[in-house]
């Protein structure tokens, strides 16, 4: 039966959440057992900086494009989305639909010219042919910024889950909840390098997709597999009505959220090509063909998830309510979870709390993978990047770096817990949408210049990833995203100027614009003779590592 927007949902799951603690409490032990068995095996197998950074390099296409779909199927993909599309209808699927288009241009741009000129990061790439320290300084910068804005949507995404799961209130809880996320990723990362983080990714994805799976077909059974008729019974109990199935709800009622459209639009179809964490994946497969073959498998594992994700937002409009779901999450991020409980037979039930432990603890993995390949990606490029190359000069061993990279993780991750403890409020979509302008803005414009364009120098690189990171970064801390708003981070202070919530339509030209400007006003030539070695090692594969 479908309930009401009334529905006391939040004091259920509170009271379904306590009873069945142990059960839950269980889920998540076993998971995390499990994961942390995988991490140990890895580590021991783990001797070399190339098995820390690229897993060996002996992964298939097939296990790296379901590590790849772990890394990308993030909170945000299942908490967020379900959750905007819940309490936006037709505007809120517009995350999907950013986040599966953006595959193409990865595909087609970025992922076998990256697997055949890079080593273990995109710096790799940059640097090929311009002067080292000032490329690389700038790239690893770029790179831990991106990754700590990713990190902050999956950490905001686990304290919301585990204190809504354990029937508990209160933001003393909810840190408590990140910070014990923030010291599962670093045991990860230090102890399992890239071998353990992709075997998690790769058992993680294929718990989300038969979960999802799962709920999908749960939800389609109440409504007699009729699309149709889920659909009309989301309208209704949205309270928008004919509104809720049709653009401009969330993006449409002013000129300024249309821009905002445009902005998260571009900013999540060119941000999948410029994120660190995805673009390393590139590297722990053997040849360009298995790197081609592994982000066709991901498109494909991606694209059936998303529209999964349809069902989910539309089922818990329908079955849990737009009010129930904020009473819980006003950013609506537990509006899958909530799901799971009203498909397993409602507050109190056995069945319930049996789904909502199952699909909680699914979600839990899914964080707890993402996060893991975040902190690799930014440890990895502060060790080989910073510290390798641009402090020791290149005259670090193997021993050392790797050892940086550990140690790079722990600080990384206590910077990721500290600002997750202030962000509790936002949508983890809306977050992880930031994290793909900065991406955008910053490193996809000199990764694109660098392959394919002759006459690009030192000086451009620079010049792009700088004006790309300060604009979009500085653009952010002065939106509604940050203050001025209910669910702004500072939601009592106001001090936004910026109208729009996502600065991709304004910080992504500027990375490009400051590449060409940097390239025409250097005085020193491009290095002709590398350009066409890395056209060659790019297209050929010849020379790759």
């Amino acid at each position: 039966m479908t309930q009401s927007a009334d529905f006391p949902l939040a004091a259920g799951l509170a009271a379904s959440a306590s009873e069945h603690r142990v059960l839950t409490l269980t889920l998540f032990g076993l998971f995390v057992g499990a994961t942390l068995a995988i991490t140990i095996w890895a580590g021991r197998q783990t001797r070399s900086a190339s098995d820390f950074y690229a897993g060996g390099r002996g992964f298939t296409g097939f296990q790296n494009g379901l590590a790849i779909s772990g890394d990308y199927m993030s909170a945000a993909s299942f908490l967020g989305i379900a959750g905007a599309i819940a309490l936006s209808g037709y505007d809120g699927f517009l995350y999907s639909i950013g986040f599966l288009v953006a595959w193409l241009v990865a595909l087609l741009l970025v992922a076998e010219p990256l697997r055949n000129s890079g080593r273990y990061t995109m710096a790799d790439v940059l640097a090929f042919r311009m002067r080292q320290r000032p490329v690389r300084t700038a790239a690893g910068i770029s790179t831990i910024v991106v990754s700590i804005f990713y990190l902050l949507a999956q950490m905001v995404g686990a304290g919301s889950l585990v204190a809504l799961l354990l029937g508990v209130s209160g933001d003393r809880a909810k840190q408590g909840t990140i910070v014990a996320v923030g010291a599962l990723m670093v045991i990860y990362v230090v102890i399992g390098g890239m071998k353990g983080t992709t075997w998690v990714q790769i058992v993680k994805a294929v718990l989300l997709i038969a979960g999802t799976g799962l709920m999908t077909v749960l939800v389609l059974a109440k409504y007699h597999f009729n699309p149709s008729e889920l659909l009309g019974a989301a309208a209704d109990a949205s309270g928008k009505g004919a509104a809720f199935l049709e653009p401009g709800l969330k993006y449409g009622a002013s000129g300024t959220s249309k821009l905002d459209f445009l902005s998260l639009g571009i900013a999540l179809v060119l941000g999948t090509a410029g994120l660190p964490h995805i673009l390393v994946r590139f590297y722990t497969v053997p040849t360009a063909k298995a790197a081609r073959k592994s982000v066709l498998w991901a498109i494909g594992i991606i694209g059936g998830f998303y529209l999964m994700t349809l069902a989910l937002g539309f089922g818990a409009a329908a079955l849990v309510g737009p009010k129930a779901i904020k009473d819980v999450s006003p950013s609506g991020n537990t509006a899958a979870p909530q799901l799971a409980e009203v498909l397993g037979g409602g507050a109190g039930s056995t069945g319930g709390a049996i789904l909502l432990a199952v699909i909680s603890a699914v979600a839990f993995a899914t964080i707890l993978a993402v996060v893991a390949g975040l902190t690799l990606a930014s440890s990895a490029s502060f060790a080989h990047d910073l510290y390798a190359n641009v402090i020791r000069r290149g005259r670090a061993t193997e021993k050392e770096e790797v050892l940086s990279a550990k140690w790079a993780a722990v600080a990384i991750g206590a910077v990721a817990i500290v600002l997750s403890l202030f962000a509790g409020k936002l949508n983890t979509a809306a977050l992880v949408a930031l994290a793909f302008a900065v991406a955008a803005s910053a490193n996809l414009p000199t990764l694109l210049y660098s392959l394919f364009w002759k006459r690009f120098t030192t000086a451009g690189a620079v010049s792009s990833v700088y004006a790309g990171l300060i604009t979009s970064v500085t653009l952010v801390f002065f939106s509604p995203v940050v203050s001025g708003g209910k669910n702004a981070l500072f939601p009592h202070s106001d001090f936004h100027w910026f109208p729009l919530e996502n600065p991709g339509l304004v910080s992504i030209p500027v990375g490009f614009l400051a590449g060409w400007i940097g390239t025409l006003l250097s005085r020193e030539p491009a290095d002709g003779e590398k350009y066409a070695e890395l056209e060659v090692r790019s297209l050929t594969g010849l020379g790759a590592h």
